[in-house]
């Protein structure tokens, strides 16, 4: 795909949104159903992945574990945010590698410390690009897969999380 198909694809989609702006909130749903041992069944629309806990805290290794899910979606959202704003400002990528690295202390999941935080301490998003473009084209490259990847902001800037439940039986 080059820049102008990308707009071309783009345009009415921009185009409705700046008319009817409410058309461009969109409600994503993930939806999981807890399975044997201590898993979760997550339904993805796409395959059905089960997580489980990580070996740190006691997993056998054969499930997802939900912080290298996150990691995984914060490289893949990069990876495509990445293309798309390359393929906009017309920069050629002849390859490139996503990596993100977490680091998480697993006192805090556990319950072991109250002074560790649960959660990830920080989060490395590193590229890998194989490209002829200028250092100024890279700084505008990077600035701006950061500010559209949707993960990566919302890593960056938490949304809010409203946390409720109903009880389906008795």
């Amino acid at each position: 795909m080059n820049a102008d198909e990308l707009r071309s694809l783009q345009a009415p989609l921009k185009a409705q949104y700046r008319g009817r702006p409410e058309t461009a909130l969109v409600t994503l749903r993930a939806k999981g159903r807890i399975g044997q041992d201590i898993t979760c069944k997550i339904e993805t629309g796409k395959a059905r992945v089960e997580a489980g806990l990580h070996p740190a805290t006691g997993g056998d290794g054969l499930s997802a574990c939900s912080a290298d899910m996150l990691l995984e979606a914060l490289v893949g959202c990069a990876g495509v945010t990445l293309r798309a704003v390359a393929t906009a400002l017309g920069i050629q990528l002849g390859d490139a590698t996503i990596r993100a690295e977490g680091d998480l202390d697993f006192r805090g999941t556990l319950g072991i410390s109250k002074d560790v935080p649960v959660g990830f301490r920080q989060i490395r998003l590193l590229f890998d690009l194989d490209t002829d473009a200028s250092e100024e084209q890279l700084a505008t490259l990077l600035r701006l897969t950061e500010r559209y990847c949707v993960v990566y902001q919302t890593l960056s800037h938490p949304a809010k999380i409203d946390v409720s439940h109903r009880l389906t039986s008795r």
